[in-house]
């Protein structure tokens, strides 16, 4: 981070007002939430959330400010730059939109949900690899904080091969033990904590495997990346094919609290809800490691033309 300069003044000045838009956009669309909530359409939230909010909107400013700031030859592509926007889109869809009601009342929308939030979102966002960008769209006085050895160290310890794929795989599962689901399920701020950990493990488990570079400066190699994607697929492939084909429905919170489609039973529900993981997960380590596989085909073609 230290090799990109500083934000002049004007710069600032516009990531000021920026942030009054946000907090003037977010007022309003708060305030109609509470005011009219049933009169909304259905991409407004369903329940307004300042921090996902404000995370999805600086976000999407700080990249098109660092666009805005980047030589034209370093550019990223106009592919990265919408699987970007993808990833930044499917998030926010799944989270500030009627779509979160859906999911509070179906349990398996509510894995689609997870499933966009810990893999698809992340994975969009970590193949368009927009920290640079990001980075240039910063105020010069955050981008200097962020630059402290302590906040930059932290994402490595989470980055670790072994810590990662643990933290990977036993999220999925820690939020779906029944009595943790409930209670994240009837708890704002429980429920709130399991999507935020989900969208950040995500992305640091993404980044780590789709880094694009090689290592050094990568943290791992394009083979070990591929290890890792392949290793957290087994796992999510069993636990899928446990909740799908159980005998009986493990979770009491949509029999309390209604189901979306009632004609759904709740078995019926779980059936489908172990596929979405299984299928899902799966499908996401298998698209990563035909990417890694092309990078590695082309590592080997690079080494052999210079040898």
């Amino acid at each position: 981070m230290g090799n990109i300069r500083c934000a002049p003044t004007f710069l600032d000045s516009a990531n000021t007002l920026a942030l009054g838009s946000v907090t003037a956009a977010g007022s309003v669309l708060s305030w109609l939430c509470c005011a009219y909530p049933s009169q909304l359409p259905i991409w407004t939230p369903w329940g307004f959330s300042w921090s996902e909010f404000c995370a999805f909107a600086v976000s999407l400013w700080w990249y098109g400010l660092g666009l805005s700031r980047t030589p034209g030859p370093m550019r990223p592509s106009k592919l990265r730059q919408l699987l970007f926007l993808a990833g930044m889109l499917l998030i926010y869809a799944v989270l500030q939109t009627h779509f979160e009601y859906a999911a509070e009342h179906m349990f398996c929308l509510n894995r689609v949900q997870q499933l966009v939030l810990h893999h698809l979102g992340p994975f969009l966002i970590a193949l368009s690899w927009p920290g640079t960008t990001i980075l240039r769209g910063m105020p010069a006085t955050l981008r200097r904080l962020l630059d402290a050895p302590f906040l930059a160290r932290a994402p490595a310890v989470f980055m670790q091969p072994v810590i990662a794929r643990v933290l990977f795989v036993g999220l999925i599962f820690l939020w779906l033990i029944p009595p943790v689901y409930f209670q994240a399920m009837i708890d704002p701020g429980l429920y709130a904590v399991m999507n935020w950990s989900m969208v950040l493990d995500g992305l640091l488990f993404w980044c780590l495997v789709l880094d694009p570079r090689r290592a050094p400066p990568a943290r791992l190699s394009h083979p070990a990346c591929l290890l890792l994607a392949l290793g957290v697929q087994v796992p999510q492939i069993a636990g899928g094919a446990f909740i799908g084909f159980a005998d009986h429905s493990f979770y009491a919170y949509y029999q309390l609290c209604g189901q979306l489609f009632p004609s759904v039973s709740g078995l019926l529900g779980q059936e489908i809800s172990g596929s979405v993981i299984w299928l899902g997960g799966g499908m996401m380590s298998a698209v990563a490691a035909l990417i890694l596989f092309e990078r590695i085909r082309v590592d080997e073609v690079s080494g052999a033309s210079r040898a």
